[in-house]
């Protein structure tokens, strides 16, 4: 009971702080979608032997910021829509207003992000995360 009033008074602490520099950034969920879109196109080039050749996130659009818990850590997930553009040899793969969900941690210094991705086939009560800081 202690550990939800404190983390309730926690959340409530950093929707105030906002303004400073405490909520997830455009720029930010920017960067967690590239990573994300970057592990898949890895995945993608070895399993089709695809060429991509980078790609570019375009119009993002946030619709959504929840506070939440996990571990025990302030985080966020972010909602939205963005476009996609695959940069292929001789042409481009354009995907236009592709849904998004993130999960954003803050750490516990404040001055680093992490993305949070559910671990797929957990079998424990808890869901567990894989976590990736972002640059």
């Amino acid at each position: 009971m202690v550990r939800l009033v404190v983390t309730v008074i926690l959340l409530v602490l950093l929707t105030a702080c906002g303004s400073i520099g405490l909520l997830p950034t455009t720029e930010l969920v920017q960067k967690a979608i590239a990573l994300q879109v970057q592990q898949t196109q890895q995945q993608l080039n070895q399993q089709l032997d695809i060429d991509f050749q980078g790609f570019e996130i375009k119009r993002l659009r946030i619709s959504r910021e929840e506070p939440l818990t996990i571990q025990n850590l302030p985080a966020f997930r972010v909602r939205g829509t963005y476009d996609l553009i695959f940069k292929l040899p001789k042409r481009q793969l354009t995907q236009l207003q592709q849904p998004f969900e993130v999960y954003l941690q803050i750490q516990q210094e404040g001055k680093t992000w992490r993305l949070l991705l559910p671990q797929k086939g957990s079998q424990d009560s808890q869901l567990a995360w894989r976590s990736y800081l972002i640059l």
